[in-house]
């Protein structure tokens, strides 16, 4: 299954395709599956955007995420990991987050990752993973949305 967040408009949306794909799988062995295949189709991520300032500190694997702001206030995310099951996780990230803006990626709430069942079937070091991602993503929001704020008030002056 490629996830394309174009295809939905917003992270609800997008956080309901996820749930029917889930939950319709009945056994967290086909979940972990789905997880996996959704890991190998995720496109890599460049390996000049591999960096240390990229990567994400809490994880037991590698994962790397990279945001960039867009000319319309959206927040595109590049992101990867060496670890399958883990590329997974943060591509299902990138569909929920991609090209929303600060706002709403700041709006969306966390309890999606619940409903989908990651905070009962994954590992602790892996839903400490998770959660430093979902972290990093939100602390970009953050930034963009103070940059904006500050472009906004020097544009203004």
């Amino acid at each position: 299954m490629i996830l394309n967040a174009s295809t939905y408009v917003t992270a609800n949306d997008r956080i309901q395709f996820l749930k029917t794909q889930f939950l319709a799988l009945s056994s967290w062995e086909d979940r972990y599956q789905l997880l996996i295949q959704i890991g190998k189709q995720h496109p890599h991520l460049p390996e000049n955007l591999q960096t240390e300032e990229a990567k994400i500190q809490g994880c037991q694997s590698q994962v790397w995420i990279h945001a960039n702001l867009g000319p319309q206030g959206q927040v595109h995310f590049q992101a990867d990991s060496d670890a399958l099951l883990v590329k997974g996780l943060v591509a299902i990230l990138v569909f929920v987050y991609q090209d929303l803006t600060a706002q709403q990626i700041l709006d969306v709430s966390l309890d999606f990752l619940k409903d989908l069942g990651f905070d009962a079937h994954l590992s602790p070091s892996r839903t400490n993973g998770l959660m430093a991602m979902v972290r990093q993503i939100r602390n970009f929001a953050t930034a963009f949305m103070l940059l904006q704020k500050m472009k906004a008030g020097t544009s203004q002056s």
